[in-house]
C-alpha cells in the first residue's frame, strides 16, 4: 500500500461516516420528541454539555414545484428549531427539527456529538436509531395504504361514430 492508497481509504471512511452521520440525523429530525426521549432514557447515557446556539427556533421557506418536476416557487414557511452543542470532551454536535420542541432538538444536538465516537455511534444506532426508524417505516406504509384506499381511478369512454 501506499500514501494515496492510504488516502482513498481515509476518505472512503470519511464518506461512510458523513453517510452514516446523515442518515442518523435523518431519522432523528423525524422522530417523535416523546418516543426519542423514551428511547434515550434506556441509553442511560447523560454527557456533560454546554450549548453553544440554542435551542432556538425560526422560520424557513419551503420551495416546491410545478408537477414535482416544473419551475420552482416558494410554496410557504415552516417552523425550524435547531440546537448545538459541545460535549466536555470537546466533541460538537448539531441538529435541526421541524417545529418547536426545544427539548428534541438540543436532546438530537447531543446524540450527534456522542456519535462523533464509534463506540457511542453503535450503541446508539442500535438502541434508539433502528427502533425509531422501523417506527417510521410502518408509520410511512400505514399512511400509503390509506393514501391508496381513496385512490379514485377515472377513465374516459369513447363513443364510436358508425
Amino acid at each position: 500500500m501506499n500514501m494515496a492508497d492510504d488516502a482513498a481509504r481515509a476518505t472512503g471512511d470519511a464518506r461512510a461516516e458523513a453517510m452514516a452521520r446523515r442518515d442518523r440525523m435523518a431519522v432523528l429530525a423525524r422522530a417523535d420528541g416523546k418516543r426519542l426521549r423514551a428511547l434515550w432514557t434506556g441509553l442511560s447515557l447523560d454527557p456533560a454539555f454546554e450549548m453553544i446556539r440554542g435551542p432556538e427556533t425560526g422560520l424557513a421557506t419551503v420551495r416546491g414545484r410545478i408537477s414535482g418536476d416544473g419551475a420552482p416557487f416558494n410554496f410557504g414557511d415552516v417552523t425550524v428549531t435547531r440546537a448545538s452543542v459541545r460535549l466536555s470532551d470537546g466533541s460538537v454536535g448539531h441538529a435541526y427539527r421541524l417545529g418547536r420542541d426545544l427539548g428534541a432538538a438540543r436532546l438530537c444536538a447531543v446524540i450527534d456529538a456522542l456519535a462523533r465516537d464509534n463506540a457511542s455511534a453503535t450503541k446508539i444506532d442500535s438502541a434508539l436509531v433502528r427502533p425509531l426508524q422501523q417506527a417510521q417505516t410502518q408509520r410511512d406504509a400505514r399512511r400509503q395504504a390509506e393514501t391508496a384506499a381513496t385512490k379514485v381511478d377515472f377513465f374516459t369512454l369513447v363513443r364510436g361514430e358508425d
